[in-house]
């Protein structure tokens, strides 16, 4: 293999500027919380949140930072958001009727699950790559395919609900007090972490960003501030933790860092 010419020192800088100048564009944060609302990538350059009192949910375009707002006026009171398929998924809550809307990308609703008669746990879902619906009832997640309910996972019932969101081809469900687990899509355990917080601090939700690296946000009431724990998605133990911050509102770069914003938005 022939080798490289060597490079002038002058030349050298200005390749290291041009390098540096490309990764500045290329590595822009990725939000992953905006006021404690975990984001919903679609692709590398777009995701979407939820926003208190919107009837819809927000798009954001990461390069101009322009929004557009889907579902006006189909969601009354809309939370956890993911994106699989080329369709949206919103959890939704309606006079005490929780369920899941479906919309396609342009956000034209396709369908909507009513969870009131499964007793499932408003908010929380997660999607599988066949589609499946994966939502939590007490001892069981259960798969919805259609109009038919299937026993997913069973495990112990637990005094709190917990959370649920996709990750690497499977769901993770994080039970409070107890464990933190990655199912793969067949139900089977990837992992298994046992609850590392207890009392000190509280999780609120979970984030998966556009590089599939899995997030937890908590809230640590001995001094008021949110941290942000990075979970490796081979074997689940926590890997980074960003420095706490004052707002629930954290972003990702492109190498895993994670960063608390100075304001109370994402964006």
């Amino acid at each position: 293999m022939p080798l490289l010419p060597p490079v002038p020192p002058v030349g050298f800088a200005m390749l290291a500027a041009l390098f540096l100048t490309a990764c500045d564009v290329q590595l822009a944060s990725h939000p992953i919380f905006a006021d404690g609302r975990a984001t919903a990538p679609a692709g590398d350059t777009l995701y979407a949140v939820t926003r208190p009192g919107l009837a819809g949910f927000e798009l954001v375009d990461r390069r101009t930072g322009t929004t557009d707002t889907l579902a006006v006026s189909q969601l009354v009171s809309p939370l956890h958001v993911e994106f699989a398929r080329g369709r949206w998924y919103v959890s939704d809550v309606d006079q005490g009727r929780p369920s899941v809307a479906v919309f396609t990308a342009d956000g034209r609703l396709e369908r909507k699950y009513d969870l009131r008669p499964l007793g499932a746990v408003p908010h929380q879902f997660a999607v599988l790559p066949d589609s499946r619906l994966i939502v939590e009832t007490p001892g069981r997640l259960l798969a919805l395919a259609g109009d038919s309910a299937a026993t997913f996972i069973e495990y112990p019932q637990s005094p709190k609900s917990g959370l649920l969101v996709s990750a690497n081809g499977g769901v993770v469900h994080a039970l409070p007090d107890r464990h933190i687990t990655l199912y793969n899509e067949f139900g089977n355990v990837r992992w298994r972490l046992d609850w590392p917080w207890l009392e000190t601090a509280f999780v609120t939700d979970l984030s998966v960003d556009a590089n599939g690296r899995i997030h937890v946000i908590a809230g640590v009431p001995s001094d008021g501030t949110f941290i942000v724990y990075n979970l490796s998605g081979i074997t689940g133990e926590v890997v980074r933790w960003s420095v706490p911050g004052p707002y629930a509102s954290f972003t990702v770069d492109h190498f895993g860092e994670i960063r608390a914003d100075t304001g109370r938005s994402a964006r």
